[in-house]
């Protein structure tokens, strides 16, 4: 009888190691499992950040060419020997930068002509007019001035044009590749800062292009979103979890806000495009309808997260303050919300970095147009830095190829810093209860 109890005892510590030794390796492979996913979620952020980070960091330098500019009244095209602030505003400024340039390099024929002017952008005139401008003494003297190049010869000077492939398939000639590398070797070409692209507009020139218009837009936009859907989101937070009786009504409105949080954010578009525009009439592209759109958007959002701050602050703080004569008012105010503040404002925070990325509902309302000046309110038009994006990524020059990864690595950082002011936020000021 002992012999045979023995023998069902090791017959049960064999089944139950064989147990053990299985669930260990089932636990051994779910880690291998997650560590894995880890890995593997880890690698494609760092290619994808890897990737836009190559491609976009050289929208924060560009070219200049030095040059020895004549300033005399015949190039400028200037009557009075004393011209007034109006003649100097008029007066042909890029002639002076071309005779320059003819200067510096001999050309012979009206299509080289036309590739070496290429080496100077647009905006060179502009500054050198705006420099004039302000000091009118620089009339009839000659003065040097590093003027800022052409997208293909700021492409050139950033190794973005490929000298080896054919001259039919590109559009930066051999005679062009000579003349630049002949300024180069004359120490005339320098690298420089592009402030150009933080403090610009929109613009059909790809050296000329900022994002500065579209960062004031996105400014704006999100201020209109956070002054109406903040105040709304928590007041529907509190009455639905503090004050509103429990019954199919309220269950029905609790359903649909859940439900809103997973609608595309275009049907908000849409909604806004019917309602702001078409029945409001609203002015098209302006921030003031792309805050209502995005309120609308991170209602959701703001109203899930605070009525969880709410139910995370203890029973027993406001039955105190009712204890002690509160009304149920009072204590919701005075005690209930200053504690589930905190909460709050993290799920404001990234509603807000969530509505900073959306383009779909922005696109349908109109501020995907080309705005070249700044805005100076929210009733101005403005593009957003999403939609700034998008509109440069339709571009097939290399230049703007460089800008929307330059303004993608600019979004990311603000998503970034917007989400690490929630983590932190909530850290400093949560309490444990």
């Amino acid at each position: 009888m002992t012999s045979v109890l023995n023998e069902i005892s090791k017959t049960k510590k064999a089944k139950v190691k064989a147990s053990l030794a299985k669930r260990k390796s089932k636990e051994g492979r779910f880690r291998w499992y997650g560590i894995v996913s880890i890995s593997s979620a880890i690698m494609f952020l760092v290619i994808l950040i890897a990737s836009i980070t190559s491609q976009g960091y050289t929208a924060f330098y560009t070219t200049e060419i030095k040059l020895q500019v004549s300033l005399d009244h015949d190039t400028l095209g200037l009557i009075n020997e004393s011209p007034d602030e109006t003649e100097l505003f008029s007066a042909n400024y890029m002639k002076a930068l071309r005779n320059a340039l003819r200067e510096e390099i001999e050309v012979n024929g009206r299509k080289e002509r036309k590739a070496l002017y290429s080496f100077i952008s647009r905006g060179a005139e502009y500054d050198l007019r705006d420099r004039v401008v302000e000091n009118p003494s620089l009339v009839g003297s000659e003065i040097t001035y590093w003027a800022l190049a052409g997208d293909l010869s700021n492409q050139y000077n950033k190794g973005n044009v490929d000298s080896s492939i054919p001259e039919d398939s590109r559009k930066f000639k051999d005679n062009q590749i000579a003349w630049f590398e002949q300024l180069e070797s004359q120490g005339k070409v320098r690298t420089v800062f592009n402030k150009n692209f933080f403090t610009n507009g929109d613009s059909r020139d790809a050296e000329l292009a900022g994002i500065w218009g579209a960062m004031v837009g996105s400014f704006y936009t999100l201020l209109v979103c956070f002054c109406i859907s903040f105040p709304i989101g928590v007041a529907a937070a509190t009455y639905l979890e503090e004050f509103a009786p429990k019954n199919k009504i309220t269950d029905m409105i609790e359903i649909n806000i859940n439900n809103l949080a997973a609608v595309p954010s275009i049907v908000f578009g849409l909604l806004g495009l019917a309602i702001f525009l078409n029945v409001a009439e609203l002015p098209r592209s302006a921030p003031i309808v792309g805050g209502l759109v995005l309120s609308l958007m991170t209602l959701p959002t703001i109203i899930i997260s605070s009525r969880a701050a709410i139910k995370a602050v203890p029973p027993s703080i406001k039955d105190a303050a009712l204890g002690v004569g509160a009304s149920k008012m009072q204590s919701v105010t005075h005690h209930v919300l200053p504690l589930a503040m905190p909460g709050m404002l993290t799920g404001t925070i990234i509603g807000m970095a969530q509505a900073l990325g959306e383009t779909a509902p922005l696109i349908m309302i109109g501020m995907v147009a080309f705005i070249v000046d700044v805005p100076q309110g929210p009733f101005d038009a403005a593009s957003a830095l999403p939609v700034q994006i998008y509109l440069w990524a339709e571009n097939p020059e290399k230049g703007f190829a460089e800008n929307t990864s330059g303004a993608i690595m600019v979004l990311l950082f603000f998503l970034a810093f917007m989400n690490s002011c929630a983590v932190l936020l909530r850290k400093r000021l949560e309490r444990r209860w």
